[in-house]
């Protein structure tokens, strides 16, 4: 929900369904934010009605409150039957779906295959540095902003796939925020995902293994991949760098919803823990690189803050984001997670979960190496989403695998 101009009906709060259960948004004069915030279930029409005239001393007609009311419902912004009817059935059509549709081309980035190469190779791989990693590559933090503008970072984060990637690699376990509340902590997704470069399958056997050990429902928030981003970028440009060669990959949305609410860490957690070992397991297995796709702070008033931020607060802005991309670089998860959390409210680090789990997955003897770290300036309101390119590379010895296989007993 968002507050924005609008030509015939001047400044409206606007209703977005991030699920897409609603096909459309929908937009309401802020002058009626007091019937909006009354309809909770828990009042009549007439009562919203004689509130929202007491609150606002202008009449306020309780057939208008009944025309909002059932305005909403029809276009889905209401959880009554209706909305619950539609989402059933919006839900089961893509469980059944062997493939997830490329839902951000020709949006987010171009539809068109040759044009999409164009764009990677000159925009994003153009104004990349280039430079080869030291070592073998076995982790990424790579940006879930639009390929727009975030083409610097991506041509950074891929660019480094190019250079360094093993010939005997073809599996990634790909760690995505979840832009939409869950109610596990992770989510797995045994379906193919659809690029403007065709269908990129999913690593069956490692998602079930995975899955076999979870002690929660990994598939019970499957429905937030239809739409999520954070992971269909990176798969596009996988796909794109690997050209012909096979790739396989292990989708996981990373929700972590409890821990980051309580900034309690999910070293304490069991079931998590539980996860991360079997994840661990296929890692090593597959001799997979891990991927986050993830995002930094997002400050200014697209966000909710009063006012953008000026030159001093974006240094300070920079120099918290670099703060935190120290304790990932030294794979310090829980330095990590401590740092983010703790201004989680104010800088909102969307990239916490996804970045945390590609940490406490990666090897303990590899070192990050951050190749670029940008912040993104909305030109119409000065908001502010910083992001960065990380890799990860193996150091060449074995003496953290033991402790990986002992963290906990999963029996």
């Amino acid at each position: 929900m968002t507050v924005a101009a609008d030509a015939q009906l001047g400044r409206v709060i606007v209703f977005h369904d991030p699920e897409q259960i609603a096909e459309h948004d929908c937009a309401v004069p802020v002058e009626l934010g007091p019937v909006l915030e009354r309809l909770t279930g828990e009042l009549t029409c007439e009562q919203i009605a004689e509130q929202a005239s007491a609150e606002t001393s202008r009449p306020i007609e309780t057939d208008l409150v009944v025309r909002i009311a059932r305005d909403l419902e029809e276009r889905m912004f209401v959880l009554g039957a209706p909305f619950h009817a539609v989402r059933a059935r919006i839900v089961r059509a893509f469980a059944d779906a062997p493939v997830r549709d490329a839902t951000h081309a020709g949006r987010a980035y171009h539809r068109d295959p040759q044009k999409l190469v164009s764009y990677i190779e000159k925009e994003c791989f153009g104004v990349a540095s280039g430079k080869p990693g030291n070592g073998k590559l076995v982790g990424l933090i790579a940006p879930h902003i639009d390929p727009w503008r975030g083409a610097r970072s991506y041509g950074e984060a891929y660019g480094v796939v190019k250079q360094s990637i093993a010939e005997d690699v073809d599996t990634f376990v790909i760690f995505g925020t979840s832009h939409v509340p869950m109610a596990e902590p992770f989510a797995l997704c045994r379906k193919a995902f659809a690029t403007p470069f065709g269908h990129v399958s999913a690593a069956h056997e490692a998602i079930d293994a995975i899955a076999r050990a979870c002690d929660f429902d990994p598939y019970a928030d499957q429905y937030n991949h239809k739409q999520e981003h954070s992971l269909e970028f990176q798969i596009v440009f996988l796909r794109h760098v690997l050209g012909k060669r096979p790739l396989y990959i292990v989708p996981i949305l990373a929700g972590l919803s409890e821990h980051l609410a309580t900034a309690e860490s999910p070293l304490k957690s069991r079931t998590v823990e539980r996860f991360f070992q079997a994840v661990r397991s296929v890692v090593r297995s597959k001799r997979a690189v891990v991927v986050a796709g993830a995002d930094f702070a997002h400050v200014g008033p697209h966000f909710g803050d009063r006012d953008a931020l000026g030159d001093r607060e974006r240094a300070e802005l920079e120099k918290t984001d670099r703060e935190s991309l120290d304790h990932a670089l030294r794979l310090d998860a829980e330095g990590f997670f401590r740092h983010v959390a703790q201004d989680l409210a104010t800088r909102r680090v969307c990239g916490l979960a996804p970045v945390y789990s590609l940490l406490r997955t990666v090897k303990g003897t590899a070192r990050g190496t951050l190749a670029h770290y940008e912040q993104t300036i909305d030109p119409r309101n000065q908001s502010i989403v910083s992001h960065a390119a990380v890799a990860f590379y193996e150091m060449g010895t074995k003496q953290n695998e033991a402790e990986d296989e002992t963290e906990i007993d999963p029996r």
